[in-house]
Order: C-alpha cells, then sequence, then structure tokens
C-alpha cells in the first residue's frame, strides 16, 4: 500500500518495479529524517535551529554586544551552507550562556535537513561512552564506536576542556581530533575554557588558519538577561570603600599649600564629572595617601548607586582571584572568571604596578587592557609609578589622549600630613 509500478515497456529497467507513491513522499522523507536524527544523538536538541535563535538582543546591554552576536551568526549560517568548503573547521570559543552550542547545534540541524549524516557529542559523554565499551556488558566494540566518530561526515563536539584531563583522556582526544585534521574533515567545537589549557597537540590544530573558522562569542550569559555575575567575593569589594564618597572626600584646606589645594579640587571635580558620564579611560597618579584611591572609589559608588555594574579591585588581589580558578576545588573557570571582569561595564583597577610582576600575571593584565581598549570600555586606574615608569604595553595605551584622560595628583600622603616648606629646608 502506497507503492506503485511506473507505466515502461517491457524491457526498460524500471519494469514491474514498486515505487512509493508520491503521496507518500513525505511520510518517507520524515521517517527517513527521523532516522538520521535518532543516530546523530539530536533528539534532545531537535529544537535548537537557526529559526529559533534570538538576534533581538533581549539579553543584551550594548550595541557592540549585539553586533558580535549577528556576527557569530552569520558565520554559523555560511558554514552551515557549506562545511566542506575551504575551512571544514569552525570553533566556537566564548562565556557560559553566550549561545555557543545553540549555534552549532544549528549547523548539525541544518545539515541534517539537507539529509546529511551528522554525530553531535559533549565531549565528556564521548569519554564515557569509549570507556564503557570496554565492559563486558557493552553491546558496542570500542574499535566500532570509535571509528564511527572520527570518521563522521560532520562531527560536532560540545565543551571541549570540560572532560577530566586523564592522559588516556588526554590520547583519545588527540587521536579524535589529529585523524579529522589530517583528513580535513567537517568539524563544529564549543569551549567555554581558556585555549591556553588545552592540550598543546590539540590547540595548535584547532588555531590553524588554514582550517579553521574561530568564532570568539564575547557575550554575556543570555540565562542571566544580561547581568554579570561574579563570584560574590570580587562585588563585595565595593563595601570596602563605601566610605570613601564625594561628599567626604578631604580637601585639607588647612594643611596643603594653594597649589596642591587647587590641584586636589580639580582633582575632584574631573572625579564627579566623569562619574556622571563615564566613557573612555582616566588614570590617576600620585603617592600613596594622595586621595587617588578614594575619587576612584567615589566613581564607584556613584555609578553603583544609579544603578550600573561596577568592580573596583586592587591589580594584585585581581591576579589571586584569576589564579584560584587554577585550583581543583574552584567551581569556576578561568575563562569564565576573565571573561566577566573584562566585561565588566565599569572597572577600577587600583594599585597598578607590574614592575615586579610574573610574565603570566603581567600577559594577563596586557589580555585585559588591550580587550578594553580596543571594545573602548570606561575603565579607572591609580598608580604610584610615574607615567615613565609604568609597564610598555600599558604606557602606550594609556598614551592615547582621544581614549584616556592622566590626572596627576600633586597632595602627599594625607597620612602623613603636610612638612611646610620652611622646616623642609
Amino acid at each position: 500500500m502506497g507503492f506503485v509500478t511506473r507505466r515502461v515497456p517491457v524491457g526498460h529497467p524500471d519494469f514491474g518495479k514498486a515505487f512509493p507513491c508520491t503521496c507518500q513522499h513525505n511520510a518517507i522523507e520524515n521517517r527517513r529524517l527521523a532516522q538520521l536524527r535518532a543516530r546523530s544523538n539530536l533528539d534532545i536538541v531537535a529544537d535548537k535551529t537557526f529559526k529559533s535563535f534570538h538576534l533581538d538582543g533581549r539579553h543584551l546591554s550594548e550595541q557592540n554586544q549585539l553586533t558580535i552576536l549577528r556576527r557569530c551568526y552569520g558565520e554559523a549560517l555560511e558554514y552551515a551552507e557549506n562545511p566542506n568548503g575551504q575551512y571544514p573547521w569552525i570553533l566556537f570559543h566564548g562565556n557560559y550562556g553566550s549561545g555557543k552550542t545553540h549555534l552549532a547545534v544549528a549547523i548539525a540541524n541544518h545539515r541534517l535537513e539537507q539529509s546529511d549524516p551528522v554525530l553531535f557529542m559533549t565531549v565528556p559523554d564521548l569519554l564515557d561512552h569509549l570507556r564503557a565499551t570496554y565492559g563486558p556488558a557493552s553491546n558496542i566494540q570500542y574499535d566500532d564506536l570509535f571509528e564511527r566518530v572520527r570518521n563522521a561526515p560532520l562531527l560536532v563536539l560540545d565543551d571541549l576542556g570540560t572532560e577530566s584531563a586523564t592522559p588516556w583522556a588526554q590520547e583519545k582526544l588527540f587521536q579524535l581530533i589529529n585523524h579529522r585534521y589530517l583528513h580535513k574533515l567537517s568539524t563544529v567545537i564549543t569551549t567555554n575554557v581558556d585555549l591556553d589549557r588545552l592540550d598543546p597537540r590539540i590547540r595548535s590544530r584547532l588555531l590553524d588558519q588554514n582550517l579553521t573558522i574561530q568564532v570568539s562569542m564575547d557575550l554575556p550569559d543570555y540565562r542571566q538577561a544580561g547581568k554579570i555575575i561574579l563570584e560574590q567575593s570580587i562585588f563585595d569589594n565595593l563595601q570596602l570603600y563605601s566610605d570613601m564618597r564625594f561628599d567626604t572626600f578631604d580637601f585639607r584646606q588647612n594643611t596643603l599649600p594653594e597649589k596642591e589645594r587647587r590641584n586636589l579640587w580639580e582633582a575632584h571635580q574631573f572625579a564627579h564629572s566623569y562619574a556622571e558620564n563615564p566613557h573612555d579611560w582616566l588614570l590617576f597618579t600620585g603617592q600613596r595617601g594622595c586621595g587617588k584611591t578614594h575619587l576612584a572609589a567615589a566613581i564607584a559608588n556613584h555609578r553603583q548607586a544609579m544603578g550600573q555594574d561596577v568592580i573596583i579591585v586592587m591589580v594584585p588581589d585581581l591576579l589571586d582571584y584569576l589564579r584560584a580558578t587554577f585550583s581543583p576545588t574552584s567551581d569556576v573557570t578561568f575563562s569564565r572568571r576573565f571573561y566577566e571582569i573584562r566585561e565588566i561595564p565599569l572597572l577600577i583597577l587600583d594599585d597598578l604596578n607590574l614592575s615586579n610582576a610574573s610574565p603570566w600575571a603581567r600577559e594577563k593584565i596586557h589580555q585585559l587592557v588591550n580587550h578594553r581598549y580596543l571594545a573602548k570600555l570606561p575603565t579607572v586606574f591609580t598608580t604610584t609609578q610615574s607615567f615613565e615608569e609604568l609597564d610598555p604595553l600599558l604606557h602606550s595605551r594609556l598614551s592615547d589622549t582621544q581614549h584616556c584622560t592622566i590626572f596627576a595628583i600633586l597632595a602627599p600622603d594625607y597620612r602623613g600630613g603636610y612638612i611646610p616648606r620652611s622646616r623642609s629646608r
């Protein structure tokens, strides 16, 4: 039932053969797609398509984030149209909830609609399946499963880097990725970890510019509706500065000479003006205790009172926060914490000084500062170093007078008072 024969002469290759009736084409196609979907592990993510991907930016707070979202969507869609083109690999790298898995699965579902075989696997699940093949109750041999995965015409590997990094797991992943690399097999990969933490052999293949399209999804977690969430400890830093407001600033009218008093008043006025409309960068220089941290904290308190997310943190403490992610007990990855800090709407880095920093610490501050410079994110710095003593990269970025204002506070340490000129002589 549902089959017909064609009216062709005797001797024709189709004579006497049964063919599906045209009325059954849709049903047959749906069954075939269902079979492909079942083999592809895409049943539970069938709803993640390009049509269901939100491009309206409701969870984004800034125009540049919406631009990034649309660019990532466009690159994913272009790849989905031709995954066997010049660049057979595409790597989505970004924060939790940025949409990278949705786009990766949308590619798979798009190819499935074109009747192409696809295989979707999260990396930890893949390794668990491979381990399970060694068990006596397994109904599939290790070689059969591994062969199916490494030769899949289109393979989607989700959450690379979240697996347990045992020597066995690293070796299997390298074998899989190296095979697909050498044979240039279409592969979609997502990860939220810092690429520097991946196996160097895998990282070098992922970053091959002749093979891979790299899609950086520098976007906030859409599940948090655009609000940046950090560990409570770093957000609570502002409570330590709660008494440092514009109305509590000490102008030291009775202890400073006219030049320093006027300079301090101008610094206060400038900081208050910046707090009303933070844009670009502001650097306060001066010796310890001159009032620069108070003014920077006053900006932070002013902006928080207006509902803006702010982080104020001393640079040494910031580096400690980042290092803590490498602890086995950490419940947050370095990539996630670093992303959240660098994307905060207003960042205040107190006590900027890299003169004794390790190469790792220097590199991370460079990355943070360079990103906020290119993204034009409001940032306030304080330092006890002279401008000429600053780290070369920081000096270069802060020298951009169209992007950064430098205010040198001349007042001495208020905790030590002011020594009259006659006495100092």
